[in-house]
């Protein structure tokens, strides 16, 4: 290959599987980035094999050395290194410092699994054994997969990501349920309430999972509730329950290949099109359900297809819209055992056994991006889009919050605590979203995009 070649596909990113304006449809399907992320997937399992009791420590790369939770961080670090436990963080600076600081400190193992950022990010000296990720999504698999417990400390767009998406892969039975510490009763009270105020309220969140959640101000504390746990019996098999093995692995990496290869078939035949996402647990009779139908309608009247995740509830109710106007309505949907759950007005869809596959599919082909009322999965989407923007592995497209009532102490919880209170996010950050209380304003920015 030549190196002008190489040089091109080292530029590429996650920016290769977004769509931007009216340009052609990009081929999703080259080798080569299959390939490299399924070299990702080895790497990363058999990076992972020989290490046990793990514990991984999430939190913003912006708090510096020395104040409140960077202090907490190290002492928690500390305490794990002590104990026999192997820490692991995103390998960067602020929180992820701290912790790796506080295990290499003890004598206990540190391991940092980064990420290759348009601008740079060093590996922290604390680290004693790393790995590098090029996509978002195989990294979070790695740093999810192996954890006993996992530890969040304040953090921005990314901790938010990395936390939904662990409770809502708990929630759905695709991930063992182990710890989850919240470090900072300041900081996570008010997302606390959000959810249960808002989310609780429409039946998307269960206040029992909530329960499972330890709230603490101290590295003491957060200890506590981490130095019972048994290390995870290290198998593999094709569960998407279980992500790392050490035998066998040629055969999950060919299941997951195979997904990724039929998801890139898959979203190379859509044209233009916005993607929908929101609550399931809502039914015909409300207003939300009625918005999403309108703008399925209006979707198709600006020549867009719809795409959801296939199943009921919000997802229904766009595809519905969209199927009625006689447009594409598209379903990206997760399979359960044999069975795929899609709803009746889906005329083009696709399942996944693994939820990272899934997610990597059902982001990649968008011009925008519209987030009813949701629970863990929606806002896993929402903070994993606005993180993808915010690193710059996507390029800035409309991120659209529907419903000022709703959404607006999340907003409050992330212009107040997260940008004034501790910067752990910036002022141009919080405003890659917008929220509106219109179906036309939603597709007024839309088309603006185009």
């Amino acid at each position: 290959m030549k190196q002008e070649e190489i040089n091109k596909m080292e530029e590429l990113s996650e920016k290769d599987f977004a769509f931007s304006g009216t340009q052609n449809l990009r081929d999703f399907r080259e080798p080569w980035r299959v390939f490299r992320i399924m070299a990702e997937f080895v790497e990363g399992y058999e990076f992972l094999s020989s290490f046990k009791n793990e514990v991984t420590i999430l939190g913003s790369a912006r708090l510096p050395e020395g104040s409140k939770y960077y202090n907490l961080a190290v002492g928690l670090g500390k305490l794990l290194g002590e104990n026999g436990f192997t820490t692991i963080t995103g390998g960067g600076p602020g929180i992820m410092e701290a912790a790796n600081k506080g295990a290499f400190e003890a004598g206990g193992e540190s391991l940092g699994i980064n990420i290759q950022l348009p601008f740079e990010q060093r590996v922290n000296r604390y680290v004693k054994k790393s790995t590098a990720f090029y996509y978002f999504f195989t990294r979070k698999v790695m740093l999810t997969s192996p954890a006993n417990a996992f530890v969040y400390f304040p953090g921005g767009f990314g901790t938010m990501d990395e936390f939904f998406e662990v409770v809502d892969l708990m929630e759905l039975g695709k991930m063992q349920k182990v710890p989850i510490v919240l470090v900072g009763k300041e900081f996570w009270t008010p997302l606390i309430d959000f959810l249960q105020n808002k989310a609780i309220s429409i039946g998307s969140v269960n206040q029992i999972d909530i329960d499972h959640w330890h709230i603490v101000d101290t590295a003491e504390e957060a200890y506590e509730f981490i130095k019972h746990t048994k290390d995870k019996e290290n198998i593999c098999d094709l569960n998407p329950t279980n992500f790392r093995c050490e035998k066998n692995l040629d055969w999950k990496v060919f299941k997951i290949m195979a997904e990724i290869v039929e998801g890139f078939e898959f979203v190379s035949t859509l044209g233009d099109n916005v993607t929908v996402l929101g609550t399931k647990a809502i039914k015909e009779d409300n207003p939300y359900y009625g918005a999403a139908l309108e703008l399925g309608r209006k979707l198709v009247e600006e020549k867009y297809a719809t795409v959801t995740g296939g199943g009921p509830g919000i997802m229904e109710a766009a595809n519905k819209g969209a199927f009625e106007a006689g447009g594409q309505s598209v379903g990206i949907n997760m399979r359960y055992g044999f069975k795929e759950r899609v709803n009746a007005y889906v005329n083009k869809s696709i399942g996944f056994q693994f939820p990272f596959t899934r997610k990597l599919i059902i982001t990649a082909p968008s011009n925008a991006f519209v987030f009813f009322p949701g629970g863990f999965g929606t806002l896993h989407q929402l903070f994993e889009v606005l993180t993808l923007i915010e690193t710059k592995k996507i390029d800035p497209m409309p991120v659209i919050m529907f419903n000022h009532e709703y959404w607006a102490p999340l907003h409050k919880f992330i212009k107040q605590t997260m940008v004034h209170d501790l910067e752990t996010i910036s002022d141009e950050d919080d405003e890659a979203y917008q929220i509106v209380d219109s179906v036309n304003s939603i597709v007024k920015l839309v088309k603006g995009n185009i």
